[in-house]
């Protein structure tokens, strides 16, 4: 009897070791590559599709790449304004912090706009012009399909054609 429970014991001892070996293997830190808490977002300054004063961060993936997923997010000062434009593939926004103001159409007009508290989420689908106004520091996570485009239905107002 005690031989095998000798036996037992010892079986155990080799499937807990060998359990740890592979959680090991499978926790080899790659994970601190791909997750972020907020004070690990390396922002920096927006691309000049919008104009200046708002950061940017890539999450995930790049926007600017032919295919693939992206992940980004955009901080905005209090009162900071994308004229009204469109994208060719769907965006995904949803709200982090601040208040994200949105109105559809060719026009700004600051009338016609809703307000998305932190937490919202909205999709828009390919080639629906909006424009957007952050309501103080504001925070908006978007995430598609590549490549993230600008098209603004106001050349005048792509400030990445500024003279």
């Amino acid at each position: 009897m005690k031989r095998y429970f000798f036996q037992a014991v010892a079986v155990a001892g080799i499937f807990s070791w060998a359990g740890l070996a592979f959680s090991s293997a499978a926790h080899d830190n790659s994970h601190e590559k791909n997750a972020f808490t907020p004070d690990t977002i390396s922002w920096g300054a927006a691309p000049p599709v919008v104009r200046p004063g708002a950061q940017f961060a890539v999450l995930e993936g790049d926007p600017t790449a032919s295919t693939g997923n992206f992940t980004i997010r955009l901080k905005m000062p209090d009162g900071f304004r994308i004229a009204p434009h469109w994208h060719p593939n769907r965006e995904n926004v949803t709200i982090i912090s601040g208040t994200f103001k949105v109105g559809m159409g060719d026009e700004f007009d600051p009338n016609k706009m809703n307000a998305f508290i932190t937490g919202s989420f909205a999709f828009l689908d390919p080639n629906m012009h909006h424009y957007a106004m952050a309501s103080g520091e504001t925070i908006v996570q978007v995430h598609g399909q590549s490549p993230l485009q600008f098209n603004y239905v106001n050349p005048d107002d792509d400030p990445s054609k500024s003279k």
